[in-house]
């Protein structure tokens, strides 16, 4: 069987979709995660036809012609364990892509991936114009062929690095007769705020509009880049550590945002701060991290606190404490 090329970049222009109305989906959330645990929602579908971006709720959580719904997992680790890919409501596998190797554009040797932006995909037809696309799928992960009908929820595949991705994440895209809807508001020319969603009503509940969440946090035993904590299986600290050393990754923080990291030692004496200057723009992802080297008489015995604030108008939006024990 030929595998079917369809392109992520293929945009069409964002539609309401009023005229097939009682055709809509009712869509399942379709990752086999835990929103605010094992995996966040790092971009929604650009509403703004100018260079500027606008989601949903008027905010700065997408990019430019972004036209899905980006679903991300905390790191390769995870990616590695496997992320099942759920069908979000009943349908007919109409096309799918495979063979796309896992790999970040970024990383050096990266194939290009021109035509082939969404990587290994599948895409649902469910009636009525209606289609769901499911894109960076894991190489050789699918379990659907063309022509299969497949009921809500039913496993796709796993979630990938294929295409144009840099980090490990479902691309969810909806549409309506070739154009792409949001499936959070599915009223194009809505003003900003709720309005009733293609969503399930437990599915909803679930996705809460965050502006700005903690992917990763946790202590090792040295200094670390984006890229090993993406990769994920950091060293953990230990007596023999030669430094403590905390981290804290968040995304999508906002303009103005001041980002604050304390660590403590079992005694309460602080080891080690860091509080950065206001954020001058939208920040995908940030990560932070401050530590002590060992003290010549070795590492104390007992807890050690991290606490980590993201300070927004003069009030505290976001925190996470996290703690080890020696």
């Amino acid at each position: 069987m030929k595998a079917v090329a369809f392109s992520l970049l293929a945009l069409a222009a964002l539609a309401p979709a009023a005229s097939t109305q009682t055709a809509r989906p009712v869509l399942d959330f379709p990752l086999a995660c835990e929103l605010g645990r094992t995996c966040e929602i790092q971009h929604y579908v650009d509403r703004d036809p100018t260079p500027a971006t606008r989601d949903y709720r008027c905010g700065l959580n997408t990019y430019d012609k972004h036209n899905g719904i980006d679903i991300r997992i905390p790191d390769m680790a995870a990616q590695r364990r496997g992320v099942a890919v759920l069908a979000a409501a009943p349908g007919r596998v109409a096309r799918l892509r495979d063979g796309v190797t896992d790999i970040s554009v970024r990383a050096p040797g990266a194939p290009p991936v021109t035509n082939a932006e969404c990587g290994n995909g599948v895409v649902l037809d469910h009636g009525g114009g209606w289609e769901t696309q499911y894109c960076h799928l894991a190489k050789g992960s699918i379990g659907v062929k063309v022509g299969d009908v497949v009921k809500a929820g039913a496993p796709l595949a796993r979630v990938g690095l294929s295409g144009n991705t840099e980090f490990p994440h479902l691309h969810f895209t909806v549409r309506n007769g070739g154009q792409i809807v949001d499936p959070f508001a599915p009223e194009a020319q809505a003003a900003c705020g709720v309005q009733p969603g293609l969503w399930r009503a437990d599915a909803a509940a679930k996705m809460v509009y965050r502006n700005g969440v903690v992917l990763n946090a946790g202590f090792t035993d040295g200094e670390m880049t984006q890229e090993q904590v993406e990769a994920g299986g950091l060293r953990p600290f230990s007596a023999a550590a030669p430094y403590l050393v905390s981290y804290v990754r968040a995304i999508a923080l906002q303009p103005g945002d001041v980002v604050e990291l304390e660590l403590k030692a079992p005694d309460g004496a602080v080891l080690a701060k860091s509080r950065a200057e206001p954020l001058k723009n939208w920040r995908a992802q940030s990560l932070v991290y401050v530590g002590k080297r060992r003290p010549a008489t070795g590492w104390a015995r007992g807890t050690y606190i991290a606490d980590y604030r993201v300070w927004r108008e003069g009030k505290v939006a976001i925190s996470r404490r996290i703690q080890v024990a020696l």
